[in-house]
């Protein structure tokens, strides 16, 4: 596109230069009024002859990206609006070429989802494994370098936490550059250490226009918090949730809410937490998966592998075998989008089934015994159906930490907020059947920051 734009440029220089010379001569041995003429003339001249190097060059691109044979993909177009940058956070793992590996074997197009990777700490072995890839000019890869590598100023009791202040400066410069210096309208944060799964730039294609729309959903992620093998329903990949928790791990956003948390605002540390506060999330949600898009292989990092061996390392990435294509017409996947919206639907929808289609259960024996107890009745009041939900009401936070390690979920609250939560409740499987750990159904006013 660039040596288009230098070609059209030099063709209207070119032309103008004629223009001026046929302006001097004429100047010469002209009227005013016939000369007033003929300069309007040539201008139309040369609009036309601008429109028409215009066509001929979008024809010679179009011919550039027409298939050559058999098995040569056409690259497809896109508008501004529809293109999502994938934004790699990067650091010192060279193993940012398996996550490399993935988006590149599964992105369908490098027109629509350039990839921009964005590296701090100076890694001389990162940064060469991050421009071999730029080599390949059809590949998209950007490498960017954030500039400055110095310590962040922080309180002497946060010495210990230097690589969080870090890593805050290090985003805050990276959608900087996506957002303002590119001028993109929206972006997938992904950092170095995450598999992605074949349908992860499907999900992310259909979040976009229901974040546009919607202004109750402020973000979609590819992560599920509690997304162990036990606690999904493998059989149900297209089922997506609205959730009150700020996943993060590979993360939709729009240049909107850019805007809106940018520094000055942009916090100096645990950015993160910052998100999950009340007073960033103002009462929105995010999309989450069922099954997850994005698991982290990231054993090591500035949180010394918090969570990675209980949790994390378990986490069931969706299967190749399970893409769902959440554009197809009349699909599974378009329906469980569709299903997300309007917010009020949502809500009277999942509430329902919550607290007047699942049987209650006593906490007692959850946290005696770790189980729920054995599902009688089906969903339709017996029969061959699917096991009818159970629910375990939780009324203070110590009551949910219990119950949540007692059926493996991961038990931290932040701003109050369970992982995955949606109007507190927090929904998972448990032994092949539908479970809701929830408040009560009456008198729920919120969550409370206290309970973190």
């Amino acid at each position: 596109m660039g040596a288009a734009r230098l070609t059209l440029w030099g063709v209207a220089l070119f032309l103008l230069w004629n223009l001026l010379l046929l302006l001097f001569l004429l100047g010469k041995s002209s009227p005013p009024a016939q000369l007033t003429a003929q300069v309007s003339g040539l201008v139309r001249e040369v609009e036309v002859q601008l429109e028409e190097q215009k066509s001929l060059l979008q024809e010679i691109q179009r011919l550039r990206r027409a298939p050559l044979g058999p098995g040569l993909a056409r690259e497809e177009t896109h508008n501004n609006d529809s293109v999502i940058p994938i934004l790699v956070i990067a650091c010192d793992r060279p193993t940012v070429s398996r996550c490399l590996d993935r988006l590149l074997r599964f992105r369908p197009s490098a027109a629509r989802f350039p990839i921009v990777v964005s590296q701090d700490c100076g890694h001389a072995e990162t940064a060469r494994v991050i421009q071999s890839y730029g080599d390949q000019v059809s590949q998209s890869v950007t490498h960017l370098r954030q500039p400055d590598l110095s310590d962040v100023p922080c309180p002497p009791a946060h010495r210990k936490f230097q690589g969080y202040y870090r890593i805050a400066r290090h985003y805050a410069w990276a959608l900087g550059q996506v957002f303002d210096v590119r001028g993109h309208g929206a972006a997938v944060v992904v950092e170095d250490d995450l598999d992605v799964a074949s349908d992860f730039f499907s999900y992310f294609a259909a979040a976009l226009p229901l974040l546009r729309a919607d202004p109750t959903l402020w973000c979609a992620s590819a992560w599920n918090d509690n997304g162990k093998p036990p606690l999904v329903d493998a059989a149900r990949p297209h089922l997506l949730h609205r959730t009150d928790f700020f996943p993060g791990l590979g993360w939709l956003l729009l240049a909107e809410l850019w805007r809106e948390l940018a520094p000055p605002r942009w916090p100096a540390a645990f950015w993160d937490d910052w998100m999950r506060d009340g007073e960033r999330r103002r009462g929105r949600q995010c999309v989450r998966p069922e099954v997850p898009r994005a698991v982290t292989f990231g054993r090591s990092g500035v949180s010394r592998g918090q969570f990675f061996e209980r949790h994390l390392r378990h986490m069931r990435l969706n299967a190749d075998a399970a893409a769902v294509d959440f554009s197809a017409p009349g699909g599974a996947g378009a329906r469980a989008v569709r299903a997300l919206v309007p917010a009020e639907s949502y809500a009277r929808s999942f509430l329902g089934d919550v607290y007047n289609g699942s049987r209650d259960e006593t906490l007692a024996r959850v946290l005696e015994t770790g189980r729920l107890a054995s599902s009688v009745g089906a969903a339709g009041g017996g029969g061959g159906g699917p096991p009818r939900p159970g629910r375990v009401t939780y009324r203070s936070a110590e009551e949910f930490k219990a119950a949540a390690r007692a059926l493996g979920l991961m038990d931290d609250l932040k701003a109050g907020v369970p992982r995955g939560a949606y109007r507190g409740v927090v929904s998972v499987m448990h032994e092949g059947r539908r479970v809701y750990l929830a408040p009560p159904p009456h008198g729920w006013t919120g969550y409370d920051p206290s309970w973190t």
